[in-house]
């Protein structure tokens, strides 16, 4: 599982020009499900996100996680963070999860997102999507469950 955190001021999903979701302060969450993720990963992928300490304290020092700002989490599938650009111009996508595995896993994390507590938005599972951000930072961070819990 890939996952691409971005910081934001703000951000929203819009789908044939209708804006479905949006957050204030928080994270946009683009996220790439591979072949072979599992549970453990979302699990993995959950437990990053919440406790990631990416916002800025008083002393401007990032020390603060995204429970203790009571910021927003907008999450957004994204299978071509699972590419593969190695060989020639042209991405491969063998690497994502099928849609119905990636559905699965997708609505999982979400779940357990919700579970926390934090306040979660959502784009829509395999749809074409606009998404707009204001970056805060700019602070992106990118998490590979596959590089970290193996």
């Amino acid at each position: 599982m890939v996952v691409v955190i971005q910081r934001c001021f703000k951000s929203s999903v819009i789908i044939d020009n209708e804006t479905i979701a949006k957050i204030d302060r928080g994270i946009l969450v683009l996220l790439g499900i591979c072949n072979g993720d599992k549970i453990k990963d979302a699990d993995y992928i959950v437990n990053k996100i919440i406790s990631l300490r990416i916002f800025n304290d008083q002393k401007g020092k990032m020390n603060l996680s995204i429970k203790d700002i009571n910021g927003s989490i907008l999450i957004v599938s994204q299978f071509t963070l699972c590419a593969n650009v190695k060989k020639g111009s042209r991405p491969s996508f063998l690497n994502a999860a099928s849609p119905k595995i990636g559905k699965e896993l997708y609505k999982y994390l979400i779940s357990s997102l919700v579970k926390t507590g934090i306040d979660i938005k959502t784009g829509k599972f395999g749809a074409m999507m606009d998404v707009e951000l204001v970056n805060e930072g700019p602070a992106t961070f990118i998490i590979d469950s596959k590089v970290l819990i193996n």
